[in-house]
């Protein structure tokens, strides 16, 4: 996990006039809430050891870095807003810190991505490579996604079980529909396949009794 060097380095790159060294301990906090069990900070450590792997794809890597720390900085499974609201506290983090007005506002773009529309499919390469990071966990080996995929379930203990079938089967079967889960080629090499072997077995699942 980045570190308070690290952290420094990540916005002093950024043209931030002051380092936020609390928002990392915020941040922390956050994903480390006793009701997340799948987007924790075992799923964010995931997301950056990928990004350190990708980092060259990036046109604006520390925007993407920052973007990931943020994309589930809040996470409340019976919300409807969680990306709007972490995107905002990654623009407003930002601004407070004395960053690029633009630059906020493409985090704060790429924070809001992770919606996974497909009414609005992104054609700037950091979006894309930001989406292939989130979703990377779908292309797991199978017993990671099954963990994954149980983690989940838990975070929605409050839904009764043939709601979340149903819900859990409509968000599944959209990724399955699309042409390319993965929209960079090297994640689309790397994991699309087993992506879509993880989610016809998950599917299947939901269908039985």
């Amino acid at each position: 996990m980045i570190g308070p060097q690290e952290w420094r380095r990540l916005w002093e790159s950024l043209g931030a006039r002051t380092v936020p060294q609390g928002l990392l301990n915020q941040l922390m906090a956050s994903y480390s809430e006793p009701h997340r069990r799948y987007h924790t900070l075992q799923h964010l450590r995931d997301c950056l050891l990928h990004f350190d792997a990708a980092r060259s794809m990036a046109e604006r890597p520390d925007e993407v870095e920052l973007a990931l720390w943020f994309h589930d900085a809040v996470y409340d499974p019976a919300g409807k807003d969680n990306e709007e609201r972490s995107a905002d506290w990654a623009r407003a983090s930002m601004l407070a810190a004395g960053c690029d007005a633009a630059a906020a506002e493409r985090v704060h773009a790429l924070v809001l991505a992770t919606r996974h529309d497909d009414m609005a499919a992104p054609d700037d390469g950091d979006t894309k490579l930001l989406l292939d990071i989130d979703l990377a966990s779908l292309g797991s080996a199978p017993a990671r996604f099954d963990d994954d995929n149980r983690a989940i379930r838990a975070e929605y203990a409050h839904v009764p079980e043939p709601d979340y079938r149903d819900g859990r089967r409509r968000i599944l079967e959209g990724f399955v529909a699309r042409p390319r889960i993965y929209r960079t080629s090297a994640f689309h090499d790397a994991l699309e396949r087993r992506a879509r072997e993880n989610l016809g077995r998950a599917l299947a699942a939901l269908q039985e009794p």
